[in-house]
């Protein structure tokens, strides 16, 4: 009965583990990265004129040239390890569906030069730094309403007899 037990009880774990793993294997394959532009789910790739790479939305990776050669990574390289992601503008390449986009890079990096910004984009996540702008807005925005509340408060009738103000 105790052997029944451990050996259930090891399907059990097995079993949960399996399971788990699965759900974390397939979370964000293919789909946009969270600084990806919003409304262009079908996309394949982005070019980012700032760092001249691009992204591949379905590998999840960044192509950008060096060593004389185009290289698929999950990263920038180095010299872009500080890029902001989120702030910067990304093209949205829906006119290209093959596997080397950097085909067309002589075009892409004439028409959309470094510094390049198109229309305005916001993207599915939100960067630390504007999470903690909006909130800090929030709370500026709240803490001056209820300034001008006790404000209002302060020219209110409270029974002195000057007729101004709610009763």
């Amino acid at each position: 009965m105790k052997t029944l037990k451990i050996i259930t009880f090891g399907i059990f774990l097995f079993i949960s583990s399996t399971m788990h793993s699965q759900v974390s294997i397939n979370v964000n394959i293919g789909s946009p990265p969270q600084w990806g532009p919003v409304g262009y789910a079908e996309t394949e790739y982005y070019y980012l004129p700032d760092v001249e790479s691009y992204y591949d939305v379905r590998a999840s990776q960044f192509i950008y040239f060096g060593g004389g050669q185009w290289i698929r990574s999950s990263r920038l390289p180095r010299q872009y390890r500080n890029y902001d992601l989120y702030g910067g503008y990304k093209v949205v390449l829906n006119d290209y569906h093959g596997r080397t986009p950097y085909s067309h890079f002589d075009k892409h990096r004439v028409q959309y030069c470094k510094g390049y910004r198109g229309k305005p984009q916001k993207t599915y996540g939100y960067y630390k730094k504007d999470r903690n702008d909006y909130y800090k807005k929030d709370r500026y925005e709240r803490r001056d309403r209820h300034d001008r509340d006790d404000h209002d408060d302060d020219h209110h009738d409270r029974g002195h007899g000057n007729g101004h103000g709610r009763h």
